[in-house]
């Protein structure tokens, strides 16, 4: 039983969603200019992947020590220093980066600021699931932590949609805008998260819990599965800019369009299935499987494109699915482990999504050059084989949490 569920009634998640949302909608509204702010700043496209890929290795790094830190002080006091530091590393960067555009500097250097300070922000950044899925679990019974999971992919869906388009809309008064008003989304999430998140102390054993848990294998399965959905969405991602202009034969700018379109319904799709998880009551197990093969289908199925309005519904049946498996993943992790492992447990999970998003691109890239089908298909027979093993094990894996971890560490926890 959670040693937090006298305090759940009084749980609200709405300061967690607020600010999950507004640092999703910075962190895309980056990703969305950072194509004309290279070419404009004179950097190379492989310097921008880096600087992007520098944010993925951070947050990597980072998640399990933030996990690690959440059980000894507390969740709230981590969210609110990631946060901090997440809107100092983005401010740091939008200031370089204006400062480039108006003052002569050499593009060794502008390269330099914006892998560090692009580093930083993911490196930061890693505290807000960490910590929101630990609190998460600290506060709720296994049975609700699905939903309670879905409701943060639903927060990230909102950003997912929403951070582009604002980009977007900004950019019209120019590359600077964009940088200067995104600036206040990571400010305006810490202010929502000090001011409406209550503080708690820290899980009971969490100060002498604080261990890494990344080889523990309660925590084998939901660390493939995050880092299996994290790898083929980003390859897909870095794939279908590629696959319009190679397989529907677009030009560079009706390519680009398509491309945004179609990632556009990623998040559109993420909303609506995750909203539809709320209602459910699957055990995070099923709900892995169920969304694996639908995802599966929908990333094979872009082999079969040949209009643009094919590939949005491909990649909207794609998203459909991993909006079952986020949650469910997430809460696989927390229901394996004891309450003062749960930000630990976060921050393994968080590890393994960063890697997934660091090695899912570079395998992308590395598959177009063979046929630009070939990501599409090696993601669908990856999530199919991750399927299928998921479920074989035994009772516990269930996901609902043993009484007692196993291992010889269990009587110390």
């Amino acid at each position: 039983m959670n040693t937090s569920s006298a305090s759940a009634p009084s749980f609200s998640l709405r300061p967690i969603l607020f600010a999950y949302m507004c640092g999703t909608m910075a962190m895309m509204a980056f990703v969305a200019v950072i194509g004309p702010l290279s070419r404009h700043l004179g950097l190379l496209p492989w310097q921008a992947g880096l600087a992007v890929t520098a944010g993925g290795l951070l947050w990597m790094v980072a998640a399990p020590i933030w996990g690690q830190l959440s059980d000894r002080h507390g969740r709230r006091r981590i969210l609110v220093t990631g946060f901090a530091g997440f809107f100092i590393s983005y401010l740091a960067m939008g200031i370089g980066l204006i400062a480039a555009m108006h003052v002569p500097m050499a593009s060794w250097l502008v390269f330099a600021g914006l892998v560090a300070t692009r580093g930083a922000v993911g490196g930061f950044y890693a505290a807000a699931p960490t910590a929101s899925q630990a609190l998460i679990a600290d506060n709720l019974p296994p049975e609700r932590r699905v939903n309670a999971m879905a409701s943060l992919g639903t927060a990230n869906g909102v950003g997912l949609v929403l951070g582009p388009a604002l980009a977007g809309q900004l950019a019209w008064f120019g590359l600077e805008a964009p940088l200067y008003l995104t600036t206040l989304l990571p400010l305006l999430g810490l202010v929502a998260l000090w001011k409406y998140l209550p503080d708690a102390p820290p899980p009971a054993g969490g100060r002498r819990g604080g261990r890494s848990l990344l080889t523990d294998p309660r925590l084998r399965r939901p660390m493939i599965t995050a880092f299996t959905a994290l790898f083929t969405v980003s390859a897909s991602q870095i794939a279908v800019g590629f696959f319009v202009i190679d397989q529907l034969g677009m030009s560079p700018e009706a390519g680009a369009r398509t491309a945004g379109n179609a990632l556009g319904m990623v998040g559109i799709a993420l909303i609506l299935s995750q909203l539809v998880v709320r209602r459910l009551t699957l055990r995070p197990i099923p709900m892995i499987r169920i969304g694996m093969g639908v995802a599966g289908l929908g990333f094979v199925s872009v082999m079969l494109v040949t209009q643009s309005w094919m590939l949005m519904a491909s990649y909207f049946v794609a998203a459909s699915g991993m909006g079952f498996v986020f949650p469910a993943f997430s809460a696989l992790a927390a229901n394996s482990v004891q309450p003062n492992e749960q930000g630990a447990a976060a921050g393994a999970v968080g590890a393994a999504q960063g890697l997934g998003t660091v090695l899912g691109p570079l395998a992308g890239a590395m598959l177009l050059q063979l046929t630009p089908g070939l990501p599409y298909a090696v993601s669908g027979v990856l999530l199919a084989m991750v399927a299928i093993w998921v479920g074989l094990g035994h009772p516990t894996d269930n996901g609902q949490r043993p009484d007692r971890a196993p291992g010889p560490d269990s009587a110390s926890n």
